[in-house]
């Protein structure tokens, strides 16, 4: 049965020809960089005592959630994942320092749709396990953190310009894995909250569930577009159907000039399919490797 957040997006019906999805951390801000190294790291060593080996949790961290495929997961996907690759690590296991599976985390992943705190909250309440608690605790210590810290950080440039032109013929959705408070914060500061119909975050689901629930069936395939700098973006629009356009890291200011300049004007043409996205599509592709560069050493 859909949340009533989901069912805000099934009831969201079109006002404009298009549908464009945007992804909002590290591809309409950036915010990726500040969000992990300085709110999400620190408290990953912290709250998992990890100081003795805090220079390979760090290493883990940023290359999951910043430098790999891995890039804009989920957070609890995420701490599945560092601690994966910190369990397989020489150095790690060279200072005898256990990491745990967190199978009761991994569970609870396996059994919720929503991951987010509000249902990790009510499953804390439910249980007595000190890994549970443990996650929960870091993962509001995480949101806390970036309250605190992330503010006055305009969008990339083109930004603006992009979701003005959008504007014209599309209806424009976020679609995040960010709570939406701090979505919500982050748009309205910047006065950009007004060019998207929606704000959906973690709260609302997957990506892939929110292009589903908000767009399929209600504007043919060809006339939606989901914007991302992450995998994660580009697997929701093909599990759609839908095209994809990406933000490449470390790219972003030439990745949306081109976007307002060229890339909106040929999906609007119906010129988007095939080779364009294609090409678009390897650049992104190469600029995330798989395996972590410790891997080779």
């Amino acid at each position: 049965m859909p949340s009533a957040a989901q069912q805000s997006l099934i009831e969201l019906q079109p006002t404009k020809e298009f549908f464009i999805g945007i992804d909002s951390d590290g591809c309409v801000f950036d915010t990726m960089e500040i969000k992990h190294k300085e709110c999400f790291c620190p408290n990953f060593i912290k709250h998992y005592e990890l100081q003795a080996v805090s220079r390979y949790a760090r290493e883990a961290w940023e290359f999951v959630n910043l430098y790999s495929k891995n890039r804009g997961v989920n957070r609890f996907l995420a701490l599945i994942e560092v601690m994966k690759l910190l369990r397989e690590r020489s150095e790690v296991k060279t200072r005898f320092m256990e990491i745990s599976p967190f199978l009761s985390v991994q569970n609870w992943i396996k059994g919720e749709a929503m991951l987010g705190n509000p249902t990790l909250i009510e499953f804390e309440k439910s249980t007595n396990d000190p890994e549970i608690t443990k996650t929960l605790n870091w993962s509001l210590a995480v949101n806390d953190s970036i309250e605190d810290m992330v503010h006055g950080i305009a969008p990339f440039p083109f930004v603006k310009e992009s979701l003005e032109k959008i504007g014209n013929k599309s209806d424009a959705m976020v679609i995040s894995q960010t709570p939406v408070e701090a979505l919500q914060r982050e748009w309205k500061e910047n006065e950009m909250d007004a060019f998207v119909r929606i704000i959906a975050g973690q709260e609302f689901g997957k990506k892939q569930e929110h292009l589903a629930l908000a767009a399929v069936g209600k504007y043919p395939k060809e006339k939606i577009l989901m914007i991302g700098d992450a995998p994660g973006d580009r697997k929701a629009a093909e599990a759609n159907g839908v095209f994809f356009y990406p933000i490449i890291p470390g790219q972003e200011e030439s990745s949306w000039n081109k976007f307002h300049s060229e890339a909106l004007r040929k999906f609007y043409k119906g010129e988007y399919a095939g080779e364009y996205q294609e090409q678009l599509i390897g650049e992104f592709e190469a600029c995330l490797p798989e395996n972590p560069p410790w891997n080779f050493n």
